[in-house]
């Protein structure tokens, strides 16, 4: 198909009866710095307005020695949580005249160096990675020419600049809870291990019976990997030991729970008398007739803190936000007994 010509400043300036420079000017929105009148500045914009003009991305590129893009890396585009920050990525970096290139790891650190090679190779000004890496080695190396800001999950012990939710707090907040209901079980499905994530989610779910004065039972804990498909597994296995459905389980990603909840639809006899509780949230759970306890992370304050930090890296700007930022996540109460419970222990936990 033959492309349609496009107009340039300097069919703008002929039109207009001005030069390149002045027409250049006016559409980069300097026409008042430098004292064009308002009445010229008004007919070259409706010039280009009329012929429907479109910077040029590739020249401003080269004159700004800036690709104006940043990349993404992400695990998987399709799990929630990825899926929801970089909705809120996109739309914040697109305000500010800046394009993402999302690629994905697939969880596999082979495959994540490719895809941040690539986007080095073209040029992003800065990336926000999801990384699945347990050495923040090649980061650095990245980070003293193309500034890195990890989202969500610390690499190791790095000291790279961090945006992550406060895991552990609200775990053990909901825990407490839920082993207040239920002392005498109270299983934990967790993904990997390793990451980090994992370790703080963990950590609260401890922390939390702990809190609620509640021995825990090794057998209680069962880690494999965050797809939905562990979460059939691990239910289907415990069920199957037990002969019945455990009297509470958290779980510690929504996509655990899609995996629970696909067991549970298929086999349910085994939601009679399970108490669910899971990290992260979706609004379809406010449907379910399962009253499922869930903990919602701030999408919105990760995404907008993690772009604040990289724009101020990418500036060069002399004083930083704080490299290492947690955002709070909120509890949803749905089921009755966890709301008052968790209102009682907030009671009695404020000073007398």
């Amino acid at each position: 198909m033959k492309q349609p010509n496009r107009i340039t400043i300097s069919n703008i300036a002929e039109l207009a009866g001005v030069s390149k420079a002045t027409a250049s000017l006016v559409l980069n929105g300097k026409g008042d710095e430098y004292r064009v009148s308002e009445e010229t500045q008004q007919r070259i914009l409706s010039i280009a307005e009329e012929h429907r003009y479109q910077p040029s991305f590739h020249a401003r590129a080269l004159r700004s020695s800036r690709s104006h893009t940043i990349g993404l890396v992400i695990p998987f585009l399709t799990q929630f949580t990825n899926a929801s920050l970089a909705r809120e990525l996109e739309s914040l970096f697109r305000n500010a005249g800046i394009q993402i290139i999302i690629a994905c790891s697939d969880e596999d650190p082979e495959q994540e160096k490719l895809v941040v090679n690539n986007l080095l190779q073209r040029q992003v000004d800065g990336l926000i990675v999801i990384s699945s890496n347990s050495s923040d080695e090649a980061y650095s190396k990245i980070h003293s020419y193309v500034p890195v800001v990890q989202l969500g999950r610390q690499i190791g012990d790095s000291s790279l600049p961090l945006i992550m939710t406060d895991a552990e707090s609200s775990t053990t907040s909901l825990i407490q809870v839920l082993a207040t209901q239920h002392p005498d079980e109270i299983y934990y499905f967790g993904g990997e291990p390793t990451l980090t994530p994992s370790k703080q989610r963990l950590a609260g779910y401890k922390q939390g019976l702990q809190q609620a004065g509640v021995s825990l039972r090794p057998e209680w804990i069962r880690q494999r990997n965050f797809f939905s498909y562990s979460g059939y597994d691990m239910m289907e296995e415990v069920c199957n030991e037990l002969g019945r459905p455990p009297k509470a389980l958290f779980t510690a990603s929504f996509s655990l729970l899609e995996g629970v909840l696909q067991y549970l639809n298929q086999n349910p006899e085994m939601q009679q008398g399970l108490h669910l509780a899971s990290f992260d949230d979706h609004e379809l759970l406010d449907f379910m007739p399962l009253r499922i306890d869930s903990i919602a992370q701030d999408y919105t304050a990760l995404a907008f803190n993690a772009f604040t930090m990289l724009m101020a890296l990418m500036e060069d700007k002399a004083v930083l936000p704080p490299t290492m930022q947690t955002i709070p996540a909120r509890i949803r109460w749905r089921h009755p007994e966890s709301r008052r419970l968790s209102k009682q222990i907030t009671t009695e936990s404020l000073p007398k």
